[in-house]
């Protein structure tokens, strides 16, 4: 079988988390769940292209003249709630030009909508477990006999009805095949501290067994990839990609210590030359381990810390304390580690006056970057289920089956409202960031032109503009929207493109 595996661009919406000029330069990242499904395909014998429209900036009409060049058998998506709606136009587009085809959908949204996520007419099957033993078997029976109640972790329509098999069991993602990057443009992805090309990410371990309330991986399964298996996937990047930088995007890196360092002292024995940053809680650090980091080529390591006030700490079942928050930082940038933290406005109990004492504090950790994100009822996570529960309503249920508008969902555990903590996010950036000293230590350590060009036009869209509160939004509102100063905005826009 041919299996065409597309990654459509996608708008900003107002149910995210990030303010819009954050996420415009937030960075542009490899599909991996898309290379993982091609590789999967590709040892199963078939044959496998990824079309990442979003990184190549190809139009609906262009990623379909690929199409029909190419002649797929099956077209397949990542489904994710927040671009459910896009992705879902993009396949009806598609399918209009190649209606033989088969559409094959998966993603973060099986998990959470399974049936609804393929209640569309242009959608054949869905994936609601893993890619690993449903897209083979599935192909098999394409190929052949057609018995599709036989493949495990399959949801499909079957003469009007929605019919979903057994989930299958759960495979060991040591088992897993290298991503299929060799069917991506790796020389195009960058995110915002990137410092080398080419820049890739990984995922080194699936779930997390920690309980923050606001997070979709709470209380999952933790399913690790072995150190040998981690670090040949590395030597490839580095060896067939021409890959230099490497962010790991696992819920938390460093969460089995053993592991950790195994892999840390493997990088060291066979002299990769990688810059790689990962993701890792307060009380997971200390002394051997991020000594190991360093030597092992690690440039950065974003800090889950949330809030400066420990009841809200505790409230969101975060398991630490701001001297922890304080002692780690110290000891990251000790070691030559570049340190970020990732902070929430709008937890449970939130104020005005908690906002600026978590601003001043994220100011008092010399922290490199920060990133204040809106707390969000996200599916699958305990605000998301309380919500719900509460409400009798289910926004995301609504917003994917197309009978909700898109809009920010309501935050019943603060007096704020969803305009205030807009405003009160956008300001922590720009008074975090706009520090006179803290600019000058950034440029000195800017390392190329790409570099200094995607933070210096970033910085100045934070400082010039702010966003529009409305639903027909689609463009920033500067000074006032000054006809002037808004075509110096569009040009200034023109001439960044960030990502």
């Amino acid at each position: 079988m041919r299996v065409a595996l597309i990654f459509n661009p996608f708008s900003y919406k107002l149910h995210e988390e990030n303010l819009r000029i954050v996420q415009r330069y937030f960075g542009l990242f490899p599909p991996l769940s898309l290379t993982w499904v091609a590789a999967i395909a590709e040892r199963a014998g078939h044959e496998a292209i990824i079309i990442d429209a979003r990184t190549l900036r190809l139009t609906p009409d262009e990623v379909l003249a690929r199409l029909k060049q190419w002649k797929p058998d099956v077209l397949g998506f990542m489904m994710t709630t927040y671009m459910y709606r896009e992705t879902l136009d993009w396949i009806r587009y598609l399918r209009g030009g190649l209606p033989n085809v088969k559409v094959v959908v998966g993603g973060y949204n099986l998990r959470v909508y399974p049936e609804e996520s393929v209640l569309a007419p242009e959608i054949d099957f869905g994936c609601f477990n893993s890619a690993y033993h449903t897209v083979p078997r599935l192909l098999e029976e394409l190929e052949g006999g057609r018995h599709f109640d036989d493949v495990p972790g399959l949801i499909y329509k079957r003469d009007g009805e929605v019919v979903e098999t057994e989930r299958g069991p759960e495979p060991d993602f040591n088992d897993y095949p290298n991503p299929a990057r060799h069917l991506l443009p790796n020389e195009l992805y960058a995110e915002f501290p990137t410092e080398r090309k080419n820049f890739s990410v990984m995922v080194t371990s699936k779930g997390c067994p920690k309980g923050c309330v606001f997070c979709e991986a709470g209380r999952t399964a933790y399913n690790p990839r072995s150190v040998e298996t981690v670090v040949d996937e590395m030597q490839e990047c580095v060896d067939r990609f021409g890959i230099r930088e490497i962010d790991i995007f696992d819920y938390e890196f460093l969460i089995h210590r053993k592991r950790a360092l195994g892999i840390c002292r493997e990088m060291q024995r066979r002299k990769l030359d990688v810059l790689w940053a990962c993701r890792a809680r307060i009380n997971s650090v200390d002394e051997e381990l991020v000594k190991e980091m360093a030597a092992a080529g690690c440039g950065r390591i974003y800090f889950g810390i949330e809030s400066g006030i420990q009841e809200m700490l505790d409230q969101m079942n975060k398991g630490i304390t701001l001297e922890q928050v304080r002692e780690t930082i110290k000891l990251t940038k000790r070691h030559g580690i570049r340190a970020l933290g990732f902070f929430l406005v709008g937890s449970p109990g939130e104020t005005r006056q908690s906002v600026r004492q978590t601003l001043k504090f994220a100011k008092s950790l010399n922290l490199d970057y920060v990133q204040f994100s809106k707390m969000t009822a996200k599916p699958l996570t305990t605000l998301w289920r309380d919500l719900v529960a509460e409400t009798g309503y289910d926004y995301w249920r609504e917003y994917i089956l197309g009978n909700a508008e898109e809009q920010a969902l309501p935050r019943p555990w603060t007096e704020l409202t969803n305009d205030e903590i807009d405003e009160l996010a956008y300001r922590a950036y720009v008074k975090f960031h706009a520090r006179p000293w803290f600019l000058l230590r950034h440029t000195l350590q800017v390392r190329s032109w790409s570099e200094f060009k995607r933070k210096f036009f970033a910085f100045l869209e934070m400082m010039c503009c702010q966003e529009k509160k409305s639903k027909a939004a689609e463009s920033f509102r500067c000074y006032g929207e000054d006809k002037g100063k808004l075509n110096w905005y569009k040009k200034i826009s023109k001439w960044s493109q960030p990502f």
